[in-house]
């Protein structure tokens, strides 16, 4: 059991540490100033590709479900990351975004009737300094607009895990089929957006394609698998912190691609980044000793 957790948490961490390469992608390799372009490239071919392949479509209340999951975990925080990513350095942007997990504890705890415990509000104060000390730097611009993209992406984001979360899967509906729901969903609602708000450009470069297929293969269809897979298998919350690797992720490749130096204080906010990760995974022993102890009482109450 306690193996079990770890994989599955080690699993769903290279979902968001393939999503802290999007800084990375978006500023070298994509054309400037087309987040909705983006936003429905990554998100409508992938999409489209899953939902061929699994030849199923939502029933029932899953029609207006699988809109609800697609816009919030797709559609909006794409559009709402890609504003973030282009008006923001990436990492004021990962940095703003950290508040997503503080948004899945009082949404936990309304809608999923989670207890909020201590170590989950320790590990939120740690793991926004952790990211604060990784990415702030003295230079790093402020910008109202990407500031307040960043804000609403992770609310959608958190919004859309906790339902997600709530909801589970139709029973028979395979997890690629699920994911390429949302997907589809949301680069369908962001289509007309698109091409009415940035329209399509004239020329696509070599360059673009690789980064729009990048996007679109790793960080969409794969990493969007292995993440709904963890939010089925992991508590909200747990997920919820696991994205703090996105941050860690883009710093690294900062270092390793752009030649950025690393200071003391980033390499302290990396390992405060990961302690906090740690302490909001599950503890199957935890788990045992509460049921233990539950148990324990309905048999003297009896």
């Amino acid at each position: 059991m306690k193996n079990r957790a770890l994989s599955d948490s080690a699993l769903t961490a290279l979902a968001p540490a393939v999503w802290g390469s999007t800084y990375l992608v978006t500023t070298e390799l994509l054309p400037e100033g087309r987040p909705l372009l983006a936003a429905v490239l990554r998100a409508l071919p992938a999409g489209l590709f899953l939902v061929l392949i699994g030849r199923t479509l939502p029933r029932g209340i899953w029609w207006w479900r699988a809109l609800v999951l697609g816009v919030l975990n797709i559609g909006a925080f794409f559009y709402l990351l890609f504003v973030a990513a282009y008006h923001l350095p990436g990492g004021v942007a990962a940095l703003v975004m950290t508040v997503q997990p503080m948004i899945v504890l009082l949404l936990g705890a309304l809608l999923l009737k989670q207890k909020i415990r201590q170590i989950h509000l320790v590990a939120c104060v740690l793991g926004a300094a952790g990211v604060a000390l990784l990415v702030l730097q003295p230079n790093a611009g402020l910008n109202a607009t990407g500031v307040v993209a960043g804000l609403l992406g992770a609310l959608s984001m958190a919004s859309g895990i906790v339902l997600t979360k709530r909801w589970g899967r139709p029973e028979g509906v395979g997890l690629l089929t699920f994911t390429g729901w949302q997907l589809a969903v949301g680069g369908l609602v962001l289509l007309p957006v698109l091409l009415i708000g940035e329209g399509l450009p004239d020329t696509i470069s070599g360059k673009n394609v690789a980064g729009f297929a990048y996007l679109g293969i790793i960080g969409a269809l794969l990493a969007y698998a292995i993440w709904f897979r963890g939010v089925e298998r992991l508590p909200a919350l747990a997920v919820s912190f696991l994205s703090f690797g996105s941050p860690l992720a883009a710093t690294l490749l900062g270092y390793f691609v752009l030649d950025q130096a690393l200071s003391p204080l980033q390499l302290l906010g990396a390992l405060t980044v990961v302690a906090a990760v740690v302490l909001a995974q599950p503890r199957p022993g935890r788990a045992r000793r509460q049921a233990a102890r539950a148990g324990a009482r309905e048999t003297v109450d009896a």
